[in-house]
Order: C-alpha cells, then structure tokens, then sequence
C-alpha cells in the first residue's frame, strides 16, 4: 500500500532527526577526542617539567651536598692539623714527626769519617756537610732500615760546605721549610749519628737567626739542640715535620751552641749544583 503523503513526511523528518543527532554525537565525540588529547599533552608536558624540575633539584641537592662534605674535611683537615702543631709544640710530642722524618735521614760513613745526610728527593739525591766527605777515597750510605747503599758525589758547595750524593732507589724525602719564617724560640729537633749512635735525636729550640759563620756569612741558625760528632750534615726540624736547616757545626768546648745552615741556602746550593749537569732545578 503507498504511503500517504504525511506519513512521508513523519519517516522523513525522524530520518532527518536521527541524521542531526549522529552529526551531533559525532561532533560531540571528536570534540571530546581533541580535548582529551589537549589534556592528555599537557599533562606530558607537566610531567616532564616535573621531572626536570625534580631532576635540577636533586642535582643541586646532590651538588650542596658534596660540597659540605668537602667543606667538612678541610676544616676538619685544619682543625686535625692545628691540633697536631698544638700537641707537638704544648705537649712536646715529636713522635710522629720522628717517625716519618727518619724514614729520610742516612747514616754517612767514609774512610776518613762519619756524618749524616738526608734525602731532599725521591729518586735518592742525599744532601750533607761537604767536610763530611771531604778527601775521602770510599763512601758508603746506611738507609733507616739499615741496608748499605754505593754513593755517588753529584757536586759540591764548599762556601755553604754543602754537596749532593746520589744513591739508587726510590725513597721517602724530607720537604725543606721555609726558614724566612723561622721565630727565635720555636721547637726543633736534629736527627742525626753522634759519636757513631745512629738515627739518634736530640730536641731544642731556635737560639737565634741569621748568625754568622765561619764563612763570614750570615746564614745559620743557632740552636740550643745537643749536636756532636756525627751529626754534621743531619737536618734540623720544626715541628711542621720540615727540614728548617742543615746541622753544620757547634762552638768548640762550648754547650747548647750549635748552628745549622738555613733552608733557604740549602736549596739554593743545592740547585746551582744540580743545573751544572742538567740545566734544571732539582728542589
């Protein structure tokens, strides 16, 4: 049977109906599509720059951290190293100081004589009293721990009565200090082989400064440390663990009146000696 002509209509305008509403929803879902995406965007990147973010401040947390770490350990690093000059000067305790610088003192023996001398580098350069091994024909270098070691003589100082021997090896040195800064009283101590006793050690004070010698020179420090045959050429430390001076000679017949050439001339001796062979400085 045909369809009347309103009945037409009715199915048409539903159709057209259903049409609009699928358009709708359609429009409505994209719609909805693309502001989840929006969100879903913005949100990445929120996280991301949260990550960053969480990333930078661990990274300066991780940075001040290390930091305070290393700042803790210098001060206690300087607080431990003052505490040792307090004890070593208050307490009188050169221990340990004893004990790391005799690691580079040597026993000096000749056919003529005996003295003392002491590592100023690694590679085995010995420092000593020039008279010490003066004339001599044979030489023989006794370490601290007591093995014997053949000697060569690089040169010699005979103003500053200084001269530089070599022994093979690798071995322990003995910084010098700076004798610029040397005070009239400060605690010393002298290693060294008096009357044949090696690695023997006496302590003292600075007597005086800038005195002169025998070379009419104004260059030793007088110290009231007991120094005797057999410690020429043996350092003369502060309690900074340094060598300050070369023990060189004492005032005959007299006590507590030794004297030791300061550092500074040592490594200026020292130097003029070494660049004779090298052109370089060896201190």
């Amino acid at each position: 049977m045909a369809l009347k002509k309103h009945h037409k209509w009715i199915i048409g305008s539903f159709t057209s109906l259903i049409l609009i509403f699928m358009i709708t929803i359609s429009v409505f879902t994209y719609m909805l599509f693309i502001r989840q995406e929006v969100n879903y965007n913005s949100l990445n990147e929120k996280i991301s720059d949260f990550k960053m973010e969480t990333q930078s401040n661990i990274n300066t947390l991780s940075d001040s951290v290390i930091k305070t770490k290393s700042d803790l350990e210098t001060k206690l690093g300087i607080v431990q190293e003052e505490f040792s000059l307090l004890q070593a000067s208050a307490g009188e305790d050169f221990s340990g100081i004893i004990e790391d610088s005799v690691l580079s003192v040597v026993t000096i023996k000749t056919d003529i004589s005996q003295g003392t001398g002491f590592i100023i580098d690694e590679e085995g350069y010995v420092v000593t009293n020039y008279h010490v091994i003066q004339n001599a024909n044979a030489a023989t270098i006794t370490t601290s721990n007591y093995e014997n070691h053949a000697v060569s003589l690089v040169g010699y100082n005979s103003e500053f009565d200084l001269a530089l021997l070599k022994i093979s090896g690798i071995y322990e040195k003995l910084e010098l200090g700076n004798s610029d800064g040397i005070q009239v009283g400060e605690k010393v101590i002298a290693i060294g082989n008096p009357l044949g006793l090696q690695f023997s050690v006496t302590q003292g004070i600075v007597s005086g400064v800038h005195r002169t010698g025998p070379n009419e020179l104004s260059v030793y420090i007088q110290t009231d440390a007991a120094l005797n045959p057999g410690n020429s050429g043996g350092p003369l430390i502060n309690i900074n663990g340094k060598a300050i001076g070369i023990n060189n000679f004492k005032v005959g017949g007299s006590e507590s009146l030794g004297f030791a050439l300061e550092s500074k001339y040592i490594k200026e001796a020292v130097n003029d000696i070494y660049q004779e062979g090298t052109g370089e400085n060896l201190i």
